[in-house]
């Protein structure tokens, strides 16, 4: 019998949906936001699509209870916080957004990709048996 994971399903459709709805974010962000857009261009197409893209795939591994889908989504969460945590903490330094900006936006994305990344490190997700 399978050991239970407590939030799996509920994190792996969070997952999912968030990757998915994240796509067009990051391109509305580009088109409209004018400050740095240069680095929004640069952050989008070298990390942020792609960590979407990544998501995506690990989620729906994780679904299909594939044991490769957790290591895919800690590579995922990964490279959301490689580009986050620096993205933020420039725009809320230097751009001044205060509480409800993009700035605080990516910062809490990053939290929450932090707090994530751990829930999925849990050495539980490995041991199980899963296909």
């Amino acid at each position: 019998m399978r050991e239970r994971v407590f939030g799996y399903w509920t994190l792996a459709w969070l997952g999912l949906i968030s990757n998915i709805i994240s796509l067009p974010i990051i391109t509305l962000i580009i088109i409209y936001v004018p400050p740095l857009r240069a680095a929004n261009i640069t952050l989008a197409s070298s990390l942020g699509w792609p960590a979407a893209i990544v998501g995506i795939v690990s989620s729906s591994a994780l679904l299909a209870e594939r044991k490769w889908g957790v290591t895919l989504t800690l590579v995922s969460l990964s490279m959301v916080i490689a580009g986050t945590v620096p993205y933020s903490i420039i725009r809320l330094i230097r751009l001044k957004e205060g509480i409800f900006g993009i700035g605080s936006f990516t910062f809490l994305i990053a939290l929450l990709s932090i707090m994530a990344l751990l829930y999925w490190c849990n050495p539980k997700h490995r041991r199980t048996i899963r296909l």
